[in-house]
């Protein structure tokens, strides 16, 4: 079998053809930039045992198993993270909030603190160090198992974050220049939760109107802000005016929602006080 015999046997199960071309560069030990090689070899033959591994990995793939997973990478802001089922796969549409972070510290802000709250695979207190590298970033998760993703990824990377076990804002007086988070925000009752069944569901599940966390999150942050810091949540499609809402509600000043790449209305923020 052929290169392109086993490209044309994959899309026609059904997987698209980018799908399979990623998996087939990636069993090749090749990079998954090199889509141009696999049309220059296209008559390259397929090794029988690499052609086995390559139709379980496609069957995963046709079972709805995130890609990332498969591959055990994701590229975010420019980074490729280490994934696997103990974290949420990035998605493109997070970058909005690390666009929006940044533009909150200036690169001649001296020192500026910051924390990830659910931080996952680590993916947006990295993006935010590797580009601010001055700040002193804290990143927190409850699942010990996720936090070992993310020190990977740090060490990988050679960024020096501080991680913390614990569920939201650490009982500590620490104060923070931008409180930033990708909570659970997804309703119990969701019909898309099926399409989601490889992620972990305590990443992903906030209660019965999925703002649960959002809620625990604006209510502890005040006490955790300096004076003028920020709170930035990303959220559903559909909860902007909600989050806008309880921000608002929370004593925080200048709320405002951007949109991401797709204009989907996708993270909110608002900031504390200023003294005087």
């Amino acid at each position: 079998m052929t290169l392109a015999d086993a490209l044309a046997a994959a899309t026609a199960r059904g997987l698209e053809r980018l799908d399979a071309q990623l998996l087939l560069l990636h069993v090749l030990g090749r990079s998954h930039t090199e889509r141009a090689w696999l049309l220059a070899h296209d008559t390259d033959t397929l090794p029988d045992a690499i052609h086995g591994i390559f139709l379980e990995l496609c069957e995963r793939r046709a079972g709805k198993e995130p890609l990332a997973y498969i591959v055990g990478y994701k590229e975010f802001f420019g980074m490729e993270l280490l994934v696997d089922k103990r974290v949420l796969v990035p998605r493109p549409d997070t970058e909005a909030i690390v666009e929006w972070a940044l533009e909150l510290i200036p690169n001649d802000s001296l020192s500026p603190r910051v924390i990830d709250l659910g931080t996952g695979s680590g993916a947006i207190a990295l993006a935010i160090k590797q580009a601010r590298p001055q700040a002193r970033v804290d990143a927190l998760d409850c699942s010990g198992d996720a936090l070992e993703v993310a020190r990977a990824n740090a060490h990988r990377l050679a960024l020096d974050v501080n991680f913390l076990q614990g569920s939201w804002l650490p009982a500590s007086e620490r104060r923070y220049d931008l409180i930033i988070s990708n909570p659970p925000y997804v309703a119990e009752a969701d019909p898309h939760l099926s399409e989601l069944k490889h992620e972990p569901l305590l990443a992903l599940v906030a209660g019965r109107d999925g703002l649960r966390e959002i809620r625990a999150i604006i209510e502890q942050a005040p006490a955790h802000l300096r004076p003028g810091g920020w709170l930035l949540l990303e959220h559903g499609w559909d909860q902007a005016e909600w989050v806008r809402n309880l921000l608002s509600a929370g004593g925080l000043r200048g709320v405002a929602t951007r949109r991401d790449l797709a204009g989907i209305e996708r993270c909110s923020g608002g900031k504390c006080r200023e003294l005087g």
